[in-house]
């Protein structure tokens, strides 16, 4: 019985200590910004890394003082705030621990000297351009390695997609569509920043035949303007 307690109570120091942890982590990563995986540059992927190994030691032993994963942690967030910051005020520091963006494809060509120096693979290079919907690399004008690995392309002029500024069609600038019902509750800061007010959404959700806010499942404000809204579907009790 005295074993099954010990067994109890080490559970429930590793559920607090795992909760605390995740906590923890998912602070750290919300400051260090909102950034993909694949966006992220190399010091941060690092620290990334080092965090979730930080994380998991002192999670899974509870010989290991909690203090020992919080503070390395907390150590790891502020020098990734420091050289962020150090990032932003100096283009040499950014090179440094960045890195510069290459050219691989120049007019049409392929850099091959970059490209062997980035220790680029060709099967790999023409991958990334199938997967932007490039098939022919005769299509790319140029192709370029950003420092956090991804290739940005810009195609060759006949290859570019048609623009309205092209046609010379004027168009008016587009804003962000707003939700103004969710499963049957009205979202009071999203109407007030339409402009509109209960009256106006009552007649408009009248003139879709429905009587209610509680009736509606999505209503929302188009990035046109135009309001759209969809009813709850109505359930169908069966006799027993």
């Amino acid at each position: 019985m005295k074993k099954y307690r010990i067994g109890v109570g080490t559970m429930l120091i590793v559920f607090t200590r795992a909760l605390i942890l995740y906590g923890l982590v998912v602070l750290v990563m919300r400051m260090m910004g909102k950034r993909q995986i694949a966006e992220m540059q190399p010091f941060e992927l690092v620290i990334t890394i080092m965090i979730a190994d930080l994380a998991a030691t002192p999670m899974e032993n509870t010989g290991v003082p909690l203090l020992n994963g919080v503070i390395p942690i907390v150590t790891l967030l502020s020098a990734q705030v420091i050289v962020s910051y150090l990032s932003l005020k100096s283009e040499t520091f950014r090179e440094i621990v960045c890195g510069k963006p290459s050219i691989i494809i120049d007019k049409g060509n392929i850099v091959q000297s970059e490209v062997t120096r980035l220790r680029i693979n060709m099967n790999d290079l023409l991958e990334q351009l199938r997967g932007k919907s490039y098939l022919n690399l005769s299509d790319v004008e140029y192709a370029i390695l950003e420092t956090n690995g991804q290739i940005t392309i810009i195609p060759k002029a006949e290859k570019r997609n048609v623009l309205t500024s092209d046609l010379g069609v004027p168009v008016q600038p587009e804003e962000l569509p707003i939700t103004l019902i969710v499963d049957g509750k009205l979202i009071e800061k999203n109407l007030q920043k339409s402009g509109h007010n209960h009256q106006w959404i009552m007649n408009r959700l009248k003139q879709n035949n429905i009587n209610n806010i509680e009736d509606v499942f999505f209503a929302f404000l188009s990035s046109e303007r135009m309001f759209y809204s969809q009813p709850k579907e109505k359930t169908t009790k069966q006799g027993g």
